[in-house]
């Protein structure tokens, strides 16, 4: 079978920062499809990786990517903020080193089910787990306009957050609006054509709200950064990659505020971001921010 096309982001950065401390327990909190957990297992002498995703069809490629290294990897369906409960499930108290790439998968992205892009047309759904109830279409067509407009505005940093939610609105009482491409083209419409940005689809934002909505992305990290400290041993290692200006700024000052209360060192000042290079090879690279917290006690 072929290895499936997946392109780990700031890939050597992470192998980098994590081999400086030599970890024997490691866990990828947001494994995918294997790409970086592949890496560390080759480059590190890992004792074992612990895989956490919420996507059951990502594990099922990453198992299978990852069968090489046979005992030294465990996958578990679940989410990295409850990391504490998986590792006491398995029978681990600490660990040497936690990876977040809090971007979506190219498995994700492309597959037009999934509801991620207006690229093609697909149900608005945007769950990464899609055991979970809540969907882009429940957000969409069920939520009151004010609470809509705060998502669009808040989680998207989306200055048309009003005009967007009024039209969604409208339309939504004449019919449900069921699928990507009818949102995208509803929120085109709504933003004066001249303030269209230029280097991204009018829609971007508002699907990338409304998809840290149903996913509760936000409130996961928030979780994750205040209980991190108590699974990580003494001289381990926190990286994570962002790709939104929210959840950078919540790791900074998470990592900054734990470092002035003596509980570590923040290892990287400021955000490593990738190479040129590397975004020419993979564009979706282009707005990653990676920060490394090291746990002192």
């Amino acid at each position: 079978m072929n290895k499936p096309v997946h392109n780990p982001v700031m890939v050597e950065e992470v192998v980098r920062l994590f081999a400086e401390i030599s970890p024997s327990l490691m866990v990828d909190g947001t494994v995918g499809l294997g790409g970086h957990a592949e890496a560390l297992l080759t480059s590190l002498s890992l004792s074992l990786l612990v895989g956490i995703d919420g996507d059951e069809t990502a594990l099922g490629i990453a198992e299978r990517r990852l069968e090489p290294f046979d005992q030294r990897v465990k996958l578990v369906q679940g989410s990295y903020c409850e990391v504490d409960e998986i590792l006491e499930r398995l029978g681990y108290e600490k660990v040497d080193g936690i990876l977040l790439d809090l971007g979506l998968s190219s498995l994700q992205v492309d597959d037009p089910a999934r509801g991620f892009s207006f690229i093609s047309e697909g149900p608005l759904d945007m769950r990464m787990d899609r055991s979970r109830g809540l969907t882009a279409w429940d957000v969409v067509n069920s939520y009151p306009q004010r609470e809509l407009e705060r998502v669009i505005r808040e989680y998207g940093e989306e200055r048309w957050a009003r005009r967007i939610t009024m039209r969604i609105v409208e339309e939504r009482r004449v019919h449900s609006i069921d699928t990507t491409t009818e949102l995208a083209n509803l929120v085109s419409r709504a933003i004066p054509r001249r303030f269209h940005p230029r280097r991204i689809h009018p829609a971007t934002r508002t699907f990338q709200a409304i998809r840290m909505e149903v996913n509760g992305e936000l409130q996961c990290l928030d979780k994750f950064l205040k209980l991190f400290p108590g699974v990580v041993a003494n001289g381990g290692r926190v990286v994570v990659i962002s790709f939104h200006s929210l959840e950078d700024r919540m790791v900074k000052r998470a990592f900054r505020e734990l470092e002035d209360s003596g509980g570590g060192i923040r290892v990287t000042k400021r955000p490593l971001v990738p190479s040129e290079e590397e975004v020419q090879k993979n564009p979706r690279a282009r707005s990653a921010k990676l920060r490394c917290f090291e746990v002192r006690k």
